[in-house]
């Protein structure tokens, strides 16, 4: 039997530990910072300026709501973080990155590529761009139902 997969479901504990060193490695880089890795993961979603309800945000993150509410909180504490009530739906709230808060995400970002840098590959935007495919194909919460 190969070491490399052959389908999509042999790629589960290659991603799972890929997932795990990478995060002991940011994971250094943030706890300098005052950072966990999911706080950082809050920061690189609000990071497009778009503000993202809390529902997506939990979402995206994989917290649950009262866990990424108490983050959230601290992050607002931090003034990196900021809501406000959606315009559209008045019932959901959005949260954003304040100028700070991009400041901080532009600042620990550079240090994490600069951290990382030793390890960058020629093959990792091929990876980038497979994994990217492998979520696009996994996620049916986007997908378009096809008529029948």
């Amino acid at each position: 039997m190969s070491d490399l997969p052959g389908s999509a479901a042999d790629l589960l504990p290659l991603l799972t530990r890929a997932e795990r060193l990478l995060s002991r490695r940011v994971g250094g880089v943030l706890a300098a910072e005052s950072l966990s890795i999911e706080a950082w993961r809050v920061l690189c979603l609000l990071a497009d300026g778009l503000g993202h309800p809390m529902s997506e945000v939990a979402a995206e993150t994989s917290l649950p709501p009262g866990t990424l509410t108490k983050l959230v909180d601290q992050l607002v504490d931090r003034n990196l973080v900021f809501r406000r009530v959606d315009p559209i739906d008045r019932r959901r709230i959005r949260a954003y990155l304040t100028a700070r808060g991009r400041r901080e995400h532009e600042r620990v970002d550079a240090e994490i590529r600069a951290h990382l840098a030793g390890l960058d590959a020629t093959d990792d935007t091929t990876l980038a761009v497979l994994l990217d495919a492998l979520i696009t194909r996994l996620d049916t919460s986007h997908r378009t139902p096809t008529p029948a």
